[in-house]
């Protein structure tokens, strides 16, 4: 699949991908070497220090917007493929799909919806069995109502 993208996300993703190497380690720790040897030549002036100081702020800077975008890129690509097994699952609940795009006060909801479903299992012996609080609350019906069919036995042996 060819690479698509403008020249900006092609150059963060280059820029990502080489300050993550071990080449940018080393050329981080080869510029804080050549600074502090350099530090007796210019007096350890105020001048000497601002040019680190400088150099380090305006990098930080930068590297929090890559950090950023290949955050959020990565974390869009586990929502997919999540969203992906969801939908693909049978008996999977669909209300999952795409879930990072509500509301806290949604996933609040839905929290509560799911919390129920464990109280349901709880009561259950088995848990795997149960996909969606729909089933689990039929289930749960179904074996009150053989519960309630069944004869006691009364009889000692």
């Amino acid at each position: 699949m060819p690479r698509k993208g403008g020249v900006l996300e092609g150059l963060s993703t280059w820029a990502t991908r080489w300050a993550g190497s071990s080449w940018a380690f080393g050329v981080a720790v080869g510029v804080i070497l050549t600074w502090l040897v350099t530090g007796p030549f210019f007096g350890f002036s105020d001048t000497w220090q601002l040019v680190i100081n400088t150099g380090t702020t305006i990098i930080t800077f930068l590297m929090v917007f890559l950090i950023q975008r290949t955050q959020n890129k990565e974390s869009m690509a586990i929502h997919l493929k999540l969203n992906e097994l969801v939908a693909a699952i049978r008996g999977a609940s669909n209300r999952l799909i795409n879930v990072e795009d509500l509301t806290e006060e949604e996933v609040g909801i839905l929290h509560q919806h799911y919390a129920k479903l464990v109280e349901l299992a709880k009561k259950d012996l088995r848990l795997t069995e149960s996909h969606s609080i729909e089933d689990a609350e039929e289930d749960h019906a179904r074996k009150l109502a053989a519960q309630r069919e069944e004869p006691e036995d009364d009889t000692e042996d």
